[in-house]
């Protein structure tokens, strides 16, 4: 396929078009992106050797896809995945209707002056026949309720809530 070609097909909607102008940028970096679309939601999946960045990363997709045009597109989803590991390390959902510029006011300006407000909510999976235990739960879910909300300076955590099916610790400040 001619660049041109891969071009139209990629401002068309075409998942393997877009895919392949996002590889041909990552790849040298080490980076592969493999691309779905369904329902008006495009998913990025982005995948290396180390965690990818994410603030550069979610950037150079959403200015590549706003550049781009394709009108079937109205929502992102951007994750960052380690090679060999079963789940994203993060993740990124954003609405292409919204001006890159927009976007950067809003983010500046949260960052700099409001805080986001953010519930985080963690299901843990495990039973007493792999040894775990209400005890060890809990402390597993203050642990991490501690983490979270003490390692957060530019967003504000309102509640955290971890569940195992049977328990559920809840932290709200």
């Amino acid at each position: 396929m001619t660049q041109p070609n891969i071009l139209k097909l990629a401002k068309q909607g075409d998942v393997e078009a877009i895919a392949s102008l996002m590889n041909r940028h990552l790849h040298p970096k080490g980076i592969a992106a493999t691309v779905t679309f369904q329902d008006a939601c495009l998913e990025v999946m982005l995948e290396s050797a180390e965690v990818p960045n994410q603030q550069i990363l979610v950037a150079f997709i959403r200015k590549g896809l706003t550049a781009l045009g394709a009108a079937s597109i109205e929502i992102v989803k951007v994750y960052g995945q380690q090679t060999g590991k079963e789940f994203p390390a993060w993740s990124k959902e954003f609405n292409l209707g919204i001006v890159e510029a927009e976007a950067d006011a809003v983010d500046h300006e949260q960052s700099s002056s409001n805080p986001q407000i953010l519930t985080i909510c963690i299901n843990f999976s495990g039973d007493t026949a792999q040894g775990i235990t209400n005890q060890d739960f809990e402390f597993i879910a203050n642990q991490i309720s501690t983490d979270i909300l003490s390692s957060c300076n530019d967003v504000f955590i309102q509640k955290v809530s971890i569940s195992n099916g049977s328990s559920v610790i809840t932290k709200e400040r």
